[in-house]
């Protein structure tokens, strides 16, 4: 058995072997101890279904004979069936010293995720743990980001309202090239439900059961895009205390939403190219190359055919992310959809903070529409919350909306918009705010707010508000 060197695994990932010789668990235990994982032994498979009864783990080892019966394989198989009905997201490795490949396929076909013959090699070990683990793990964060999704789409679709004829234009081009894996570029002014868009592409492809995985890449520091985009081992950097995949990775089998791709440095596109161009990439600070099988959906309110004339985007990642392009009319070029909006993000409001769902006057109509909406669909839901925040229980007002006649300039001496609301209320708008601005990430919404991450958690669950955990 060849000794071999591992980067320290996570405290949590505890290690669950099942083997009926003394001396084999006590080879694993101390392999697995210097590579830094946690192990609990089971000399049966009765012992080891109590074992995962009462503990958590993050893989199972499985020999696949045991005293009743030294070479079938039987009991070994019998176990991983019932492990993997059981606990069909846990990784299961078979183990056996009567190596064949049909005792392997019948493994395999059992569940196990992979198999090892004894005597073993370490390395080999080693490396199947280590990436079933976070294998996992990423399947796991994919199955809570997907359900998560699941719920938001059930809104999105709800408040993609289409009745003016550029939307209805749009959501049939939509349609149309949906159910493609053609990369897709997003073209609109900020505010504009880009987002959404995106959203219904993926939810209207076949990889609509895979995941959605969305980057600000405007908001990526040169020091942590190519982390945050490809993952990174650790020692990577100081910081990088564990090995951590990247939104590519996270998305292999689904979308990649590229937000404010205009915003790239043009230092950055080369590496972003070549992830999109040929599915691969390596993590930061190792050498080992992943493939991913993503569709790429990009948007941006930049004039990318301005900055490639001016050489500030490169021409081919532009031609890459440009298969197909579609405009995203603002809000001011769909006015027929600007009071089916605003009813809906009123009444959204009302639900949300528990208020009674009051009228839209004759007069608030016509304010609504003669409004030149300059951020868009964005400006209008906003407005529409504090509406709902201060208007009365059966009407609201004009002045409730707070419209800036020129949002650019505010008018010398006009009151906040959180001027006559409880606190209560105020600090709810005020998270809502800062977890959009950073869709959703909360340790740079904690940095806008001026609180720690952990003060952060205490007041989004005091207000059932929810961010990106892994942010």
């Amino acid at each position: 058995m060849t000794e071999v060197s591992r980067s320290v695994a996570a405290p949590a990932d505890r290690v669950l072997v099942v083997d009926d010789q003394a001396d084999m668990r006590e080879a694993l235990r101390l392999l697995l101890k210097v590579a830094g994982y946690a192990m609990t032994s089971a000399e049966s498979p009765e012992r080891a279904l109590a074992e995962l009864e009462q503990g958590e783990f993050a893989a199972v080892l499985v020999d696949m004979n045991y005293s009743q019966d030294t070479t079938s394989g039987r009991e070994g198989l019998a176990l991983i069936e019932r492990v993997v009905a059981r606990w069909p997201e846990l990784p299961v490795i078979a183990m056996t010293a009567w190596a064949s490949i049909e005792l392997a396929v019948e493994a395999m076909r059992m569940g196990a995720a992979d198999f090892i013959e004894k005597p073993w090699q370490n390395a080999r070990v080693l490396n199947v743990l280590e990436s079933r683990i976070a294998l996992g793990r990423s399947r796991r964060s994919e199955r809570r980001l997907g359900a998560a999704q699941a719920l938001m789409m059930d809104e999105a679709d709800t408040g993609l309202v289409a009745e003016s004829a550029p939307m209805r234009r749009l959501l049939n081009e939509l349609v149309r090239i949906s159910d493609s894996d053609a990369n897709v570029l997003l073209l609109g002014e900020n505010g504009t439900g880009k987002n959404l868009l995106a959203h219904r592409l993926h939810q209207g492809s076949p990889r609509r059961e895979r995941p959605f995985v969305r980057v600000d890449v405007g908001g990526l520091t040169p020091s942590l895009f190519e982390a945050e985009l490809f993952g990174h081992v650790r020692g990577a950097y100081t910081d990088a205390r564990q090995d951590r995949a990247g939104r590519f990775e996270l998305a292999d089998g689904g979308t990649l939403f590229l937000d404010e791709i205009g915003n790239l440095p043009l230092e950055q596109q080369p590496k972003l190219l070549r992830a999109i161009e040929d599915g691969e990439f390596e993590r930061l600070g190792a050498s080992r190359t992943h493939r991913v099988n993503v569709r790429v959906i990009a948007a941006t309110n930049v004039d990318l055919a301005a900055e490639v004339a001016a050489k500030r985007f490169r021409r081919d990642l532009f031609y890459r992310l440009n298969t197909f392009q579609i405009r995203v009319p603002p809000l001011r070029e769909r006015r027929d959809d600007i009071l089916p909006l605003a009813r809906y993000y009123l009444a959204a409001a009302c639900r949300r903070y528990r208020r009674p769902l009051p009228q839209l006057g004759n007069d608030v109509e016509r304010a609504l529409l003669d409004y030149a909406w300059p951020g868009n669909v964005r400006e209008l839901s906003h407005a529409m919350e504090r509406a709902a925040l201060l208007g009365g229980d059966l009407r609201i007002g004009v002045d409730d909306l707070r419209l800036q006649p020129d949002a650019d300039v505010a008018e010398p001496g006009a009151r906040s918009p959180l001027e006559p609301m409880r606190l209560e209320d105020a600090e709810a708008l005020l998270l809502r705010d800062a977890l959009e601005r950073h869709h959703g990430n909360l340790q740079r919404a904690a940095e806008q707010l001026g609180i720690t991450r952990q003060s952060l958690y205490r007041r989004l669950e005091k207000h059932g508000l929810r961010g990106d955990e892994r942010g």
